[in-house]
């Protein structure tokens, strides 16, 4: 490029740069009617963008002048921090970035006009005013690129901060340290409505298909990682139609859901999805989803196993010198016989075998027990022994 050119454009930068100001002040009559907020923000941050703007200048004339040169990106001065900043001001002030976006495409078109104007009066060639055409356009491209960044840095920062509260109110809940005003509190930090009652979730850590299900979960249930499982507590599930969609929503996940308690108990909803998730890992449980509620029988009864296994082993020692097929024929139809209040034709279909199948089984269940089997009290044990686990498990060892 020769001395001449270079002087053009050494003068036009002086001259665009004179004519920021009157550039931008045009741009904001530009945005007013549809964007007044944008146009406002003109108003108000003039000098600032007047000074990120001269370097914008300063990046068109050097680009210009050598148009073969790969444009490079914005450093990290003035302007890409002004511009960046712009970008997290809307995410900040809940404005759609696309708007923004829309907002630099009228800049850039007012200011081709200004550049191309100045380039026409100071007799720029031809091959320097088509560099220049190109070179404004992606430059303004750069510059939503920097302000695009901004907003979605701003958003992830918002994002990760608000998880982080939400993570700290939901340990917080499930802690026995939650006091009202501290679980206000950090609700308020959180932007989350305290509800009247609540449930918790668990999906194993290892379910993948459990997690994303729970991590579908809508925006009102708060989600943490514990060790080996992920928790949520989902507000009022007790409300109207609230239980069919949780379990259209956790259906094939492997969920459980523990029981419905106010908000300052739910440390004891966790510990019965705890027992419950134990429960469906053992196979004793089947339901997908599990919701507790529905099995409080056999939580109750299965919460201790050692508890259980001492009772199955006094229970039923009359069936322990046995063997296996015969203990196990012999506790299956005494489990039957007990929950069918005694009624031998329902025990022999429950067992699809013949009634007089069952009346010699009978017969050698009273010959093991004796008269305690008559005893209600004695009946009440059998039935914690045996309907809530694989029936005839007798341990020998104790």
């Amino acid at each position: 490029m020769g001395p001449d050119q270079v002087t053009r454009l050494d003068e036009l930068e002086t001259v665009v740069t004179r004519r920021l100001p009157a550039m931008l002040n045009e741009v904001r009559d530009q945005l007013a009617d549809e964007h007044p907020d944008y146009a406002e923000f003109l108003t108000e941050e003039l000098a600032d963008l007047v000074t990120a703007s001269a370097g914008f200048v300063r990046r068109l004339i050097d680009m210009a002048a050598e148009p073969d040169e790969r444009l490079p990106e914005l450093g990290s001065g003035v302007e890409q921090a002004v511009f960046e900043e712009i970008g997290r001001s809307q995410y900040q002030q809940g404005r759609r970035v696309t708007s923004l976006l829309s907002a630099y495409r009228v800049g850039a078109r007012v200011a081709w006009r200004h550049v191309s104007e100045a380039a026409l009066d100071l007799d720029v060639p031809a091959e320097l005013f088509a560099s220049l055409a190109t070179t404004v356009f992606a430059l303004v491209d750069q510059l939503s690129e920097s302000s695009l960044r901004g907003y979605l840095q701003e958003q992830s920062d918002a994002v990760r901060a608000r998880e982080r509260l939400r993570d700290e109110l939901t340990a917080l809940l499930l802690s026995d340290r939650a006091d009202k005003a501290a679980v206000r509190a950090a609700a308020m930090r959180a932007d989350w409505r305290l509800p009247k009652h609540a449930a918790v979730v668990l999906v194993e850590d290892d379910n993948e298909l459990g997690r994303e299900l729970v991590f579908r979960l809508e925006d009102s249930c708060l989600r943490l990682r514990r060790p080996g499982v992920v928790v949520a507590i989902v507000p009022d599930p007790g409300g109207p139609g609230r239980r069919a969609w949780l379990a259209r929503a956790l259906r094939g996940g492997g969920a459980v859901v523990g029981a419905t308690v106010p908000l300052d108990r739910l440390p004891a909803s966790l510990r019965i999805a705890e027992v419950t998730a134990r429960l469906r890992r053992d196979h004793l449980l089947s339901d997908d989803p599990v919701f507790a509620d529905e099995h409080l029988d056999a939580i109750i009864v299965h919460r201790d196993d050692r508890l259980l296994d001492v009772l199955r082993r006094q229970a039923l020692a009359p069936l322990a010198e046995l063997n296996e097929s015969a203990r196990e024929r012999l506790s299956t139809t005494l489990t039957s016989w007990l929950l069918h209040l005694g009624d031998r034709k329902a025990v022999a279909e429950d067992l699809h075998i013949h009634p007089q199948t069952v009346s010699y089984r009978l017969g050698r269940l009273h010959d093991l027990f004796g008269p305690s089997l008559d005893d209600p009290s004695v009946r009440a044990t059998l039935v914690l022994a045996l309907a809530w686990g694989p029936p005839g498990e007798v341990d020998e060892s104790g």
